[in-house]
């Protein structure tokens, strides 16, 4: 089914990395000598995560995302929120680790068609990453939604990436991601295929089926590749 694309785009977090914001804010609080706890995750998530969804919408900027989800802990260690959120994506660039299969993928799917990422993450966190683990080698597009002023799902980040990518058929374009909300969303909005990385083996909404559903990269290469998936 290969052949089927010319491009395959990818969002980065719970895609291709593993990002696990607790193991950061762990080493977080580890810089200032403070247990980190249950509790402490819950209440930083409880500003972090409607944040998120909130730029996904376009009601916040990156920049207050960075700034507003590290407030109270700010005021806790006596430190301003733009320092702690520069040191916590200095741990999450250290920690986050590719998920299983990523790097057998991207390996294998470069040498057939051309692969980009679409991330409403940060940019010096993507950045790090890409280069500490070679993807920056393999991958043509890196398209972050800080740079662009728009995130998944709204159609402008994906427009200003097909216009990187010399515009090509959309029926050659195929979108994956973990999230129905963004990524595939956004990618149906766009008028391409999507893929949903089901982690968790959730049920899609009627509304919101993608063209392709697996529960892990290397289901993902084996749908893609068939016969010459590890060779």
């Amino acid at each position: 089914m290969i052949d089927r694309y010319d491009w395959i785009l990818f969002d980065a977090d719970d895609t291709l990395f593993h990002f696990d914001g607790a193991i950061g804010l762990d080493a977080l609080f580890q810089r200032f000598d403070a247990v980190f706890t249950a509790a402490d995750f819950e209440q930083f998530q409880a500003l972090n995560k409607p944040l998120w969804e909130r730029y996904a919408q376009g009601l916040v900027s990156a920049e207050e995302v960075q700034i507003r989800r590290f407030e109270p802990l700010a005021q806790r260690f006596g430190v301003t929120a733009a320092q702690l959120n520069r040191d916590f994506i200095d741990a999450m660039a250290d920690l986050c680790e590719p998920l299983p299969g990523a790097l057998n993928l991207v390996h294998a799917l470069s040498q057939r068609v051309q692969l980009g990422i679409i991330t409403n993450g940060f940019t010096e966190l993507q950045d790090r990453r890409m280069r500490r683990v070679g993807f920056n080698l393999h991958f043509e597009l890196l398209v972050i939604s800080e740079q662009v002023g728009v995130a998944k799902p709204h159609l402008d980040i994906f427009e200003h990436a097909f216009a990187r990518m010399n515009n090509p058929s959309r029926e050659r374009i195929l979108m994956v991601g973990d999230n129905l909300q963004t990524d595939v969303l956004g990618g149906r909005n766009a008028g391409i295929d999507t893929c949903w990385l089901n982690h968790h083996g959730k049920q899609a909404p009627v509304h919101l089926q993608p063209t392709f559903e697996v529960s892990s990269l290397p289901q993902l290469q084996q749908l893609l590749m068939g016969a010459h998936a590890y060779q």
